[in-house]
């Protein structure tokens, strides 16, 4: 068995030490939705009001950790349930509405029945992958029954002080490389790449010192919006009278992905679809609120360039892309989507395979939707669909949360850019085109979502086939002769069959034990003990070595009847002590009567 230290330590990191107990390749949600949890080992008091208040305490903490990672209302409620329910709670309520945590339970019955309720709310909404699958691993280790609740309270407090792996220096290099590689998916050359990597870098470094001076998120995507405008502004015209080749449309499209990929645009449109209406409805309104802070940046951002002489250029139609362009986006949104779970602090083998998620997504979105003549937004949602599938499958068999691989994969099939040619296009009079465009952008946002979350129902069902070997079991027979069976089955251990009742028939009686040694009977002795009750018959027969036709081994069971008094309710195996001794009292009367009869019989000749 573990010791706390290691639990703990396995739980931050993933190392488990040896002895850990193996686990499937299913999902933590999986296990909470698919079936209860087992008895636990070691469960505690449940009519102790301390101990049962601890252990919802752990459960709702764990619910917080869920919630501003980016979990989906049903699943972080599942996951909870789950906490609670693996410590013994079973009959406990838990509600999750935006951000609050809520666990209900009764304890005692009738006159001390006493209610118990613990609330917790998640303070703010930040990305954070290494929490998430540090709680995962907790979450795995409760259901299993190797973490008790003291050691599940210490973890809890290692995982919400533990420090980000990344550096700020580092998380803005992988916010700026997330911008890089989406500018190129968006058509932009090697001048676009590098003016966006220095935009992203700037766009998340001031967002991250407001932040820290504590002022709220719409301010950030205003200035997140006027900070992706500017610049591509000043650089267009810069580049135009150099007579270079510079478009402004990809490097605004890459900024509004970066301010939207943090967004919760898409998980309240899941929280919908799962039947959560009051989460989703205020996550859609917060996500609308941010959203029209980036459109007001850019707003902003585009009148400002106009005042300062520095006017972006009309918008031009988009062409599809040419298929030898095709390998170039599927790379770069791959290299974008990897570059973002760096940049949300994931794990490296997270990294690769959120990247290789997205990767998938976009090569089905390049080689088979947009060939066959789909629409952007039948495209986007069965591509979202393989995003959900592949992540899905990946996060199963490498043992990490769904959500990274589901929120990061389709990250690069944001609308940032149709939102930024609707937004130029109502600010220039073009009205109807500026609001077909917006409304383009959120009904790709529902295909997103609605596609992704059918993908990752999808591999939730699936499981690996398992193969059809016809012969293996011919081949298994031929390894060894029959009378290699013969002895295995004489020496494999048999359980007797105990009788249903005292008068049990002789069919179902139990065998006899066997008698060590040889046993030499006489030709006759049916004469010899004709006279003498079951109980001595069976001593003298068992002492004697002697068995003969009217006194078999396999005696009927019990050895009589007691039709005037009650049956023993002991099953007893003739010949034992147990036996013996409860037949002996009868034994003992019926010798007596018949003492007492030859007695009489005596007198009545004399």
């Amino acid at each position: 068995m573990m010791d706390e230290d290691s639990t703990v330590h396995g739980i931050l990191t993933g190392d488990f030490p040896d002895g850990y107990p193996n686990t499937d390749h299913v999902a933590t949600v999986d296990t909470a939705m698919a079936a209860p949890p087992p008895s636990p080992l070691a469960p505690v008091d449940l009519t102790d009001p301390a101990q049962v208040t601890g252990v919802m305490e752990i459960a709702a903490r764990i619910g917080e950790i869920l919630i501003f990672s980016g979990s989906s209302n049903s699943d972080a409620r599942a996951q909870v349930y789950l906490a609670a329910a693996s410590y013994g709670l079973h009959y406990c309520h838990v509600d999750i509405v935006m951000n609050t945590v809520t666990i209900h339970t009764n304890i005692g019955t009738g006159a001390k029945r006493q209610p118990l309720t613990v609330v917790r709310s998640a303070r703010k909404w930040t990305i954070n992958f290494t929490k998430l699958s540090a709680v995962d691993r907790l979450i795995r280790s409760i259901h299993t029954g190797f973490t008790p609740p003291s050691v599940a309270e210490q973890a809890l407090d290692d995982i919400e002080a533990m420090k980000s792996p990344r550096t700020i220096f580092t998380e803005l290099l992988g916010w700026a490389t997330m911008g890089g590689a989406f500018s190129v998916m968006l058509g932009g050359n090697v001048f676009v790449a590098m003016m966006s990597f220095f935009v992203a870098f700037a766009i998340i470094g001031v967002i991250i010192a407001m932040e820290m001076m504590r002022i709220p998120p719409f301010y950030h995507n205003i200035v997140g919006g006027f900070m992706a405008v500017v610049p591509a502004a000043v650089v267009y015209n810069i580049a135009s009278s150099l007579g270079l080749a510079f478009s402004p449309s990809q490097v605004i499209g890459m900024g509004i992905i970066v301010l939207v990929a943090g967004l919760t645009l898409v998980q309240s449109i899941i929280d919908g679809i799962t039947r959560a209406p009051v989460t989703s409805t205020a996550r859609f309104f917060e996500a609308l609120l941010s959203t029209a802070a980036i459109v007001g940046g850019v707003g902003l951002g585009i009148q400002f360039s106009d005042w300062i002489g520095y006017p972006l250029p009309p918008l031009a139609s988009m062409s599809a892309p040419v298929y030898y362009e095709v390998p170039l986006l599927v790379l770069a949104g791959g290299i974008g989507s990897a570059a973002l779970a760096y940049a949300c602090h994931a794990a490296w083998k997270e990294v690769l395979i959120s990247g290789a998620t997205a990767a998938a997504g976009m090569l089905f979105y390049y080689f088979v939707v947009i060939p066959f003549g789909a629409g952007v937004v039948v495209a986007s949602g069965i591509s979202a669909i393989v995003v959900g599938l592949a992540g899905g499958l990946l996060a199963r068999r490498f043992h990490i949360p769904p959500l990274i691989t589901m929120v990061v994969g389709y990250t690069p099939m944001l609308p940032g850019l149709t939102l930024y040619r609707g937004m130029y296009a109502s600010l220039n009079e073009q009205f109807i085109t500026g609001m077909a465009n917006l409304v383009t952008a959120l009904a790709i946002a529902g295909a997103l979502a609605a596609g992704v979350l059918l993908g990752e129902r999808g591999a939730r069902r699936l499981r690996r086939p398992k193969h059809f070997r016809p012969y293996t079991a011919f081949k298994r027979i031929g390894r060894y002769s029959v009378n290699q069976a013969k002895d295995l089955a004489a020496k494999a251990q048999k359980i007797p069959r105990v009788p249903l009742a005292p008068l049990a028939p002789r069919a179902n009686r139990p065998e006899l034990p066997p008698i060590q040694g040889p046993a030499t009977a006489p030709e006759d002795t049916s004469a010899v003990y004709a006279d003498a009750s079951p109980t001595s018959q069976w001593e003298v027969q068992t002492n004697d070595r002697v068995f003969d036709e009217t006194w078999p081994p396999r005696t009927t069971f019990p050895a009589q009847s007691w039709p005037d008094e009650e049956a023993p309710t002991v099953y007893t195996s003739p010949g034992t002590e147990e036996f013996i001794a409860q037949h002996a009292a009868a034994d003992e009367a019926k010798a007596a009567e018949e003492e007492q009869g030859e007695a009489t019989s005596d007198e009545e000749m004399r």
